[in-house]
């Protein structure tokens, strides 16, 4: 019997991934870079066992769906090929909130479903080769596994892997969220973007914005940090609206509470800047003695739940087991 359990932070992108070159092995057309996030987490707890006649997924309490299962064994199947072991398993994910769409829980989980299965499996492998693993099962399970800031490589010497940038201490940012839930797939938007008339503009200002906020990061400039952010946020829902189908991530809830941040920056001087992903929640960045004042304005501007965050660190293992 092999069982273990491991714990993964979502994350908020900064430079935002969105569109993939290789949809099957999940390639990018250009790096990104993310923050963790520790009030956010996805447990994960998997055995192999022969007690097992088929492998049995559980996601938050539910039988997996096909494409969902497609995914998990995405991830598994290269790392129980590595270790030689021919048992089934059981695996049980859980993420610590219910609702919320582009909170980047997708990343977390299968960043735990990484970091546990390789545990259970005894191997000893380097965390840049397991980013790679974890990135089969969403790609940005890459900057989940290993924590912080992190930067998720598109394509360094034929290898899409991740690397930790910097655990965040130079950088004095406390986040807010605010989960707001939707119906639309991640991976439908992904698909979307690349039909955009302005997808390629969109690459060559991702070139430019990497390096920047490569810098801001580094010098600990959260108000550089910030203002790229925004930036970014605007461009990814800009592909996303102008794809196809133009799809519309973004709700009531999220234009109002954008409006609110900019309110806040522009008339009271408050450091606060807005960051969406894929969905309609939100992030808000902010320094630690505004985050207090910044979450009661945000309660005004809607109904639902305003968290608080510090930055998070990577994937491990843990003793909680799920079952």
């Amino acid at each position: 019997m092999a069982k273990a359990s491991a714990i993964a932070h979502a994350i908020q992108g900064l430079v935002k991934y969105h569109g993939l070159k290789d949809a099957t092995r999940r390639i990018p057309y250009h790096d990104s870079i993310s923050v963790c996030v520790e009030e956010l987490t996805t447990k994960a707890t998997i055995e192999f066992d022969t007690q097992y006649s088929e492998d049995i997924v559980e996601i938050n309490g539910q039988p997996g769906t096909s494409t969902e299962v497609a995914r998990v064994l995405a991830v598994i199947s290269p790392l129980r090929s590595l270790s030689k072991e021919k048992a089934c398993f059981k695996l049980s994910s859980e993420n610590s909130l219910s609702e919320g769409k582009g909170l980047g829980f997708s990343a977390s989980a299968f960043a735990a479903i990484a970091k546990s299965s390789s545990a259970a499996l005894e191997l000893e492998i380097e965390v840049e080769r397991l980013s790679e693993i974890a990135r089969l099962g969403a790609g940005s399970a890459s900057r989940s596994l290993v924590g912080g800031f992190s930067i998720w490589y598109a394509n360094k010497k034929g290898r899409s892997f991740a690397q930790q940038l910097s655990p965040g201490q130079n950088l004095r940012l406390v986040m807010a969220i605010v989960p707001i839930p939707s119906n639309v797939r991640t991976d439908l938007a992904h698909e979307e973007s690349v039909t955009s008339p302005f997808f390629a503009a969109r690459l060559k200002e991702v070139e430019k914005t990497l390096p920047q906020m490569l810098d801001a990061i580094e010098s600990g400039r959260l108000d550089e940090v910030g203002r790229l952010t925004e930036a970014e946020s605007l461009s990814l829902h800009a592909v996303t609206m102008t794809g196809k189908s133009g799809i519309v991530l973004m709700s009531q809830e999220t234009v109002s509470i954008i409006q609110a941040i900019v309110s806040m920056r522009e008339t009271e001087g408050i450091p606060v800047w807005y960051s969406l992903d894929t969905g309609p929640s939100v992030y808000v960045n902010t320094n630690p003695e505004f985050i207090s004042l910044v979450c009661d304005e945000l309660r005004k501007h809607t109904d639902f739940e305003v968290l608080k965050s510090n930055i998070g660190g990577p994937a491990r293992v843990i003793d909680d087991h799920l079952f």
